[in-house]
């Protein structure tokens, strides 16, 4: 695929992502993704996963921990099988009303039209102050509704 066709793909990720629509957003990676963000402590989503049910889980860890408030990717770059999208996102946490905002990194490996790989660089400092005091593991509300309060900034 083009670098062009590369960043429509991703885009199209963040749209589903944004929408709830998991089950379409997983058609979009490889059955062996290679999902990875930093282990911070007790952020029940956080570490790596590895292919797309581990995935699923990890969507829905993020949902049963954190309102969406703001999702916002920014800014696209895309040179070989890479893309690497810069956001901007906020956050509330279930289990202490806590808001979490802070800027991110996504880098993505693409092969075949699938996504491959998926690299998180989150603001660590403010997701992990905003689950300091809980548990690992222990979070409390309903599903995660991305579309009802993410906004999407990606020119088209």
């Amino acid at each position: 695929m083009s670098t062009q066709e590369n960043k429509q793909l991703i885009k199209q990720g963040y749209e589903l992502f944004q929408r709830g629509d998991i089950d379409a957003l997983l058609a979009t990676y490889a059955e062996d993704i290679e999902w990875s963000s930093p282990e911070l402590g007790n952020v029940p989503f956080s570490g790596n996963y590895h292919g797309k049910e581990e995935v699923r889980q990890f969507f829905a860890d993020l949902s049963n921990a954190m309102i969406p408030l703001e999702f916002a990717p920014r800014e696209m770059v895309a040179e070989g099988d890479k893309v690497v999208v810069l956001g901007h996102e906020a956050w509330s946490v279930r289990a202490n009303n806590r808001r979490i905002e802070g800027d991110w990194a996504h880098v993505f490996t693409i092969r075949d039209g699938m996504v491959v790989s998926f690299q998180d660089f989150p603001h660590t400092a403010a997701t992990m102050m905003g689950f300091e005091g809980q548990p690992a593991g222990i979070t409390q509300g309903a599903g995660l509704q991305p579309g009802q309060s993410g906004s999407q900034s990606l020119p088209h």
